[in-house]
């Protein structure tokens, strides 16, 4: 008998039509190239980690990966959006297959698709956090806990309580004995409103945010989901990971296949958002979760100095419990930091807006500078000053376009259609007609409950003169919105010009609110139908409607006002970290407790590494307060760094002669002048 011997086929290697060698640093070369299995980025700031995700998606799909199996989880749709566009530009359209969104996202689309496991209909509508507090609202007053007579929560503090509970996988109990221990004599009260609060959502179909990741955890604890959801993916990409709370960390577990493909890239000493529930902890975690799990640094940093990142490093080196990394740049060393002692607030205010102006003469763009702060507060004193100069400037953290009252009205008029047991957007859409009152409107929504014809609102009998004509309107362009197959766009037409006379009588700056509405319209063409727009603008609300814009035109781009948390991923040539008080970073309530210390930590080095050419810290030795005068400290993070790493700024008055010393000197200039 003759024998065959069989070689065994190897895999040939695929022919890349990307430089990866030439266009990546060591680093980002290994995370780019891993060839399967966990991995952690830990990236640096500054450091080309939305780079090596863009390069990483390329060079899976060049290396025979399918796209629409590869995930790719970030914290902002536009992020999203923005790497694919860019994986598409380096290597091909094949990209813009890859399924890219945020959590809350892709929860949702699971969500629609296995509704019938979780005990929903398909039709579900999603509540941003404003409606949530609403509905909380609604619940207290039917309970009656708002004539407690002792003081009860507020409506954002109750969903704050019931938020943390969920994100920190906490009993709220425990949130509220160790968060708002003021409220303990009230647990029974809150626990029930939180019950009411479950209750209510499920009977009227809608989801908060939290319900999304909620829900789709206890959907993947079906086996046979989960083998499904599973069997989707064969990389999973997270972007920010140790911004994840911990069912995100554990969502992200699920999510991964059999082989274990799964690479997170973050920076732990970029987690900065406790208060919304995320957790550091798992980004350090993470090699314990995924065994084998390959950990790979990123610390080149193209965006700021050698001085300034010496600073960085030595305000990280304080951090307790970190991963060691030491950023290093081949750009040059760069001025010194400036360390800036003012006499008081006002001082420090007249020293940021005269170093403005003297930045505007060297040809510094105001949108290349960005002043930031830890509180929303602490910039008051300097925006009156801005003003005073007539300085254009914009406030990072304003309200988002859906979450403005006239826009939340149109979107509730398709709420309704959408989902007809949405007694909230119900409510919103009734109490605009002149005659209707929360009593009324309660009593038609009852009605609405049993009809089979809910949008006939003259049949329920519920009929006064008083609102009669008011609610034939509404039935009359919900029924048609309801019957004709309109587009989003379409929709939106009939309903604001239904809508724009009430709009006219509710508020006073109208005209904004109608440009928004003109907007709003053309925004809604690229969206396929009503659910996906509500959804769309849920999840990924746009940011800016006409009601917030600066007045007027302006001759230049403005200059950025911003908390700290508001600046993440964000860079200036010049910032100016103002009111670096002890107190303030590290806010005193952080004060005694370690992991909240390490936090504030780790906040101050998001704001030094915001910094490409010049960083400004600025603090006033003497609060003026309502009890009289405080002497403050420097934030304890750089006290004592000396002059090697940051260089102390002495301010004089014009009419003085200047120090001899070696330190820098600014005049401050006086109240009359100006442009």
């Amino acid at each position: 008998m003759k024998r065959f011997v069989l070689k065994k086929e190897e895999t040939p290697k695929p022919e890349y039509t990307i430089d990866y060698e030439g266009l990546l640093n060591s680093a980002q070369l290994e995370a780019v190239m891993h060839g399967g299995g966990p991995a952690l980025v830990i990236a640096g700031a500054g450091t080309g980690k939305t780079r090596t995700l863009i390069y990483r998606v390329a060079r899976l799909i060049e290396s025979g990966a399918e796209p629409t199996r590869i995930l790719l989880l970030t914290f902002t749709r536009r992020a999203a959006r923005e790497m694919l566009d860019r994986a598409s530009s380096v290597l091909d359209e094949r990209c813009r297959k890859v399924k890219g969104g945020t959590f809350h996202f892709y929860c949702s689309q699971l969500l629609h698709q296995y509704h019938e496991y979780i005990g929903f209909q398909d039709n579900f509508t999603i509540i941003d956090s404003s409606d949530a507090q609403d509905v909380l609202n609604l619940l207290r007053s039917d309970l009656k806990f708002d004539r407690s007579q002792k003081r009860f929560p507020k409506k954002s503090t109750l969903m704050s309580m019931i938020s943390t509970s969920v994100n920190k996988q906490l009993s709220l109990y425990d949130v509220v004995e160790s968060e708002y221990d003021q409220f303990l004599n009230h647990i029974e009260q809150i626990e029930k409103l939180a019950r009411s609060y479950t209750e209510y959502k499920k009977r009227h179909k809608v989801m908060d945010f939290d319900d999304l990741l909620i829900y789709t955890l206890e959907l993947l604890n079906n086996p046979e989901v989960l083998e499904k959801v599973r069997a989707r993916h064969q990389h999973v990409l997270v972007d920010e990971y140790q911004d994840t709370n911990a069912i995100q960390a554990e969502l992200v577990r699920l999510f991964t296949p059999a082989s274990g493909n799964v690479m997170v890239v973050g920076d732990d000493a970029q987690s900065i958002y406790g208060f919304r529930g995320a957790d550091h902890k798992n980004i350090m975690r993470f090699p314990d979760l995924f065994q084998g799990t390959k950990r790979i640094t990123l610390e080149q940093n193209y965006r700021s100095t050698g001085n300034i990142l010496t600073v960085a490093n030595k305000v990280l080196e304080q951090a307790k419990e970190k991963y060691d990394k030491k950023l290093f740049t081949e750009r040059d060393a760069g001025d010194l930091p400036a360390l800036v002692k003012t006499s008081d607030n006002r001082e420090q205010s007249r020293f940021v807006t005269q170093m403005l102006m003297n930045l505007r003469e060297q040809d510094v763009p105001l949108n290349d500078i960005a002043i930031l702060f830890r509180n929303g507060r602490d910039s008051f004193d300097l925006e009156i000053e801005l003003n005073q100069r007539k300085i254009p400037y914009v406030k990072f953290g304003g309200q988002k376009f859906a979450e403005a009252a006239h826009v939340k009205d149109v979107l509730a008029h398709l709420r309704v259609i959408v989902n007809p047991d949405d007694a909230l957007a119900w409510n919103r859409i009734l109490t605009l007609i002149d005659g209707i009152g929360p009593k009324t409107a309660s009593d038609l929504i009852e009605w609405m409950s049993g009809s089979q014809n809910p949008y006939e609102l003259s049949a329920s009998g519920i009929v006064s003169d008083s609102f009669k004509k008011g609610l034939l309107g509404l039935s009359q362009l919900l029924i048609d919105l309801k019957k004709n197959e309109f587009t989003p766009s379409e929709a939106i037409s009939h309903i604001c010009e239904y809508y724009n006379p009430i709009c006219e009588k509710k508020f006073d700056d109208y005209p904004k609110r109608l440009k928004d509405l003109e907007a709003f319209q053309a925004i809604s063409v690229d969206y396929r139908d009503f659910g996906h727009l509500i959804e769309e603008l849920a999840l990924d609300p746009i940011e800016a409607t006409a009601v917030e814009t600066l007045e007027g035109k302006r001759d230049e781009s403005p200059l950025v006002l911003s908390t700290i948390h508001s600046a993440k991923g964000l860079e200036w040539r010049h910032v100016f970290l103002i009111q670096c008080l002890d107190g303030v970073i590290p806010s005193g309530f952080s004060v005694g407790d370690e992991d909240q210390v390490d936090e504030e930590l780790r906040l101050m080095y998001v704001a030094v590494t915001r910094a490409m050419d010049m960083l400004y810290i600025t603090y006033p030795v003497i609060q003026h307060g309502n009890y009289g005068d405080v002497f403050t400290k420097p934030s304890r993070f750089i006290d004592g760094f000396g002059e090697k790493l940051l260089e102390p700024w002495l301010l004089v008055e014009e009419d003085q002669l200047p120090p001899v010393n070696a330190s820098k000197q600014i005049t401050s200039g006086d109240d009359t002048d100006s442009e």
